[in-house]
């Protein structure tokens, strides 16, 4: 009698894995991204190796916030499968010389420090050096690679309304939800988004039509979700963590091809241009159906990174009716 119980409870921990459906078929997968499987054995295996060799992810580990870091390592690896999928779109070459600077400082073989650092960017930290470092390393030089190629010649055009209260205290998860509710009823069909739009410029709420960013007039902006979302999209996110409101635009055209006039003032740091890359990089994950399993959590298309949840993702991507495939 021990057998069949055996098994059920085999099949049901597989079901649990499998998210009833919701996550990828595969069990084993941490993600699947087009034809391409990436296991759970391999994120584990950089955690343990996290743990055996870093202080800060014992000390995680101590605080029972290990998901953390199984997260920050799923990002990684996405990040990393999505980035040469562009090289070779794109035809990407990797400056071979400047990997080989970078590594010959090797900043990944800094310890992390394990006080006074936020915990997420600890699990960040942590993760990086888990990780080959000539890979981590080669990725950040693609993501910036990728951003110098784009960057003079990007632009976006949008139509946005704003959430800047919930009308009764301004509590960030009722703004939230105001802003889901906005972006749904904006993609609901062509017109659907000009109509909210003029209602909310009606009632006073801070709007504009035909809003045109070039990147190179504004490189953080360039770096968030409205430059990677495609026409059709409508995006709902806060543009800074401190402040409360809520941008919900659609997004009108989105052009990669019209070098614009930059102001010296305006270069991007490296930072910005691997951030730029990175945001580069969202359509692709929607090009190969991105599935992360659900015991790390969901794809977080606005962070560009694995949330715990749907209901903590940063913001929101919702694909218009009629929008561009």
């Amino acid at each position: 009698m021990g057998r069949p119980r055996a098994l059920i409870a085999v099949l049901a921990a597989c079901l649990l894995l499998a998210g009833c459906g919701s996550g990828p078929s595969q069990v084993g997968a941490a993600f699947l991204l087009g034809d391409r499987e990436v296991t759970q054995d391999r994120v584990q295996g950089l955690i343990d190796k996290a743990v055996r060799d870093q202080p800060a992810a014992q000390q995680l580990a101590q605080q029972h916030k290990l998901d953390l870091l199984g997260r920050e390592v799923v990002t990684q690896l996405v990040l990393h499968e999505l980035v040469g999928r562009a090289a070779q779109r794109e035809g990407l070459v990797v400056d071979e010389a400047l990997v080989e600077r970078t590594l010959a400082q090797d900043p990944l073989a800094v310890p992390v420090p394990t006080t006074g650092v936020d915990p997420s960017q600890l699990a960040r930290q942590i993760a990086y050096r888990a990780r080959d470092h000539r890979e981590a390393i080669t990725d950040q030089v693609l993501m910036q690679a990728l951003a110098q190629k784009y960057f003079p010649r990007m632009t976006v055009t949008l139509d946005y309304t704003s959430v800047v209260s919930d009308d009764g205290g301004a509590q960030p998860k009722s703004m939230r939800e105001k802003a889901l509710a906005k972006a749904e009823r904006m993609a609901a069909g062509p017109d659907a988004a000009t109509r909210v739009i003029r209602e909310d410029a009606a009632s006073g709420t801070q709007t504009n039509v035909g809003e045109r960013i070039p990147a190179v007039q504004a490189p953080d902006l360039a770096a968030t979700v409205v430059f990677g979302a495609l026409p059709g999209d409508v995006v709902a996110f806060q543009p800074s963590s401190e402040q409360a409101g809520w941008i919900i635009a659609v997004v009108r055209q989105r052009d990669l091809s019209t070098p614009q006039q930059a102001d010296q003032s305006a270069d991007p740091s490296t930072n910005q241009l691997v951030a730029i890359g990175m945001r580069l990089l969202q359509p692709y994950a929607d090009d190969g159906g991105l599935k992360v399993n659900p015991r790390y959590g969901v794809w977080d298309p606005v962070a560009m990174s694995v949330a715990p949840s749907a209901a903590e993702t940063t913001g929101f991507v919702v694909r218009g009716k009629g929008a561009q495939p």
